[in-house]
């Protein structure tokens, strides 16, 4: 009951247009181990190649992605026209750009939970389908964090949100609310992020529109029959610093040292890192 509409423009090529077709499917598949189907009835992508000039030398296989919501919901997504199928399948940005289609739109003061919930799942989704190993996927997250570590504003959250000023910290900060929420939900509460996702998209999910943070997150709270998402966004919102993963890798059992994560051996915090990154870990979640 859900689909994905793909479209690639202007590759006259066809062995090209394949490679581009494949790739994409790859990456759709990934999107599907948060909970076995696409979170919207319907969604387009859009596949457009750009030369290095167009996309001002930036060395990335997908220099540009962005998902709209003018009628309906679409992921555009600009590919290298030199980009191989190898460095295509180990870019971050399409299942990051898919992975928005998880949310309601939620505007300026929301773009450091979407950004968030974006980051935390272009890692997750990988590491499910197999296109990333678990332990890369963590330490993948766990740098992204230190790169919110950096950025010393001081400013509040929802400020940097507002204004487009400290981008790793709206990011990273964001990722590490929905990890936070996510290890709370499975730890404390029976459920999963992916779970409570799946439940929002079944029965609120609209694919154009804005909603306001705190409506979304107090309709998770629902879901959840918790108050884990609507408590930590008002510990998170205003806190002018990168919030403490101290806690949350205990719980995973996850040691930083010198830049390099160790990952310990207790049943239950591998137990817990494996739902979370483990082959086709969220398949299960769809109510």
């Amino acid at each position: 009951g859900s689909e994905l509409q793909v479209s690639v423009i202007g590759v006259n090529d066809a062995h090209r247009r394949a490679q581009l077709q494949d790739w994409l499917a790859e990456v759709a598949q990934a999107q599907l181990t948060a909970f076995g189907r696409y979170p919207l009835s319907s969604a387009r992508v859009r596949i457009e190649q750009v030369g290095r000039e167009q996309a001002h030398d930036d060395p990335s296989p997908v220099p540009w992605g962005q998902t709209l919501r003018r009628g309906d919901a679409a992921v555009l997504l600009f590919v290298r026209d030199d980009a191989t199928p190898a460095e295509l399948r180990a870019d971050w940005t399409a299942i990051h750009e898919l992975s928005h289609l998880f949310h309601p739109y939620m505007g300026r003061d929301g773009r450091w939970l979407s950004e968030g919930l974006a980051s935390y799942y272009q890692n997750v989704l990988r590491a499910r389908a197999g296109l990333l190993a678990p332990e890369r996927a963590w330490e993948l997250l766990d740098a992204g964090f230190n790169r919110g570590r950096r950025e010393s504003s001081g400013k509040p959250l929802i400020e940097l949100s507002r204004t487009h000023e400290g981008t790793m910290r709206v990011y990273w900060a964001g990722a590490a609310f929905w990890l936070q929420a996510d290890v709370a939900l499975r730890r404390d509460h029976g459920t999963s992020l992916d779970r409570v996702l799946s439940q929002y998209s079944a029965c609120c999910l609209q694919g154009t529109g804005e909603v306001a943070p705190q409506e979304f997150l107090a309709e998770l709270d629902r879901l959840s029959g918790t108050k884990v998402f609507s408590s930590n966004h008002a510990r998170m919102v205003e806190s002018r610093e990168f919030p403490s993963l101290e806690a949350v890798y205990r719980d995973l059992a996850i040691r930083a040292d010198d830049g390099a994560l160790a990952f310990g051996d207790d049943k239950q915090a591998a137990a817990l890192r494996g739902a979370i990154m483990g082959r086709g870990a969220g398949r299960a979640a769809a109510p």
